[in-house]
């Protein structure tokens, strides 16, 4: 967990976006085109910012804020639920993750949670409301442990210390969320 991507990991990362969202597709409520095209936008920005952020420790601004924005404006156009709503949920979403970067550096002395991921989160918020925000977290730790796990048993020694991006783990928790719905 080193960074760096290799191309096929693309491609693995974007079959697996699309086999995660076959028993939603398969399920007895019917998507509409428009949740299907929103579906697409969504999950090629999560795959987009899932490469940058394994290539690179970060996420760009440039696709995490017109994320959020447009999940924002999906439910609102769209009669999912009101902007109003949506923003406060991507408030939240940020703030959270804000707070809780912020508590770490303070308790550790080093930087543990980067904006981007505040702002990921708040694209959460954006794209499946408040209410899906706890079970996005549950999901993107969840799968953060077990990469964590597999990469110890692969032998990869992982310090305490190690850098591992989170962004595609809360992007996954996002896709899982979007698809299902929130954990009840």
């Amino acid at each position: 967990m080193n960074g760096g991507l290799p191309v096929s990991w693309a491609v693995a990362l974007t079959a697996a976006y699309g086999a995660l969202a076959v028993p939603a597709a398969m399920s007895t409520r019917p998507m509409s085109s428009s949740a299907l095209l929103a579906s697409i936008i969504l999950a090629a920005a999560l795959i987009a910012l899932t490469i940058i952020d394994l290539k690179s420790f970060r996420l760009p601004d440039f696709l995490t804020l017109p994320l959020m924005l447009t999940g924002i404006g999906l439910a609102w156009a769209l009669g999912w639920d009101s902007a109003s709503w949506r923003l406060a949920s991507a408030a939240i979403g940020f703030g959270a993750a804000y707070l809780t970067a912020q508590t770490y550096e303070a308790l550790r002395g080093r930087s543990g949670l980067g904006l981007g991921d505040a702002k990921l989160f708040a694209a959460a918020g954006a794209w499946t409301g408040a209410e899906g925000l706890a079970s996005v977290l549950l999901y993107a730790c969840a799968t953060a442990l077990l990469a964590v796990l597999i990469a110890r048993i692969r032998q990869h020694n992982l310090s305490m210390v190690a850098a591992i991006p989170f962004g595609p783990f809360l992007a996954a928790g996002t896709w899982l969320v979007w698809l299902y719905g929130p954990l009840t």
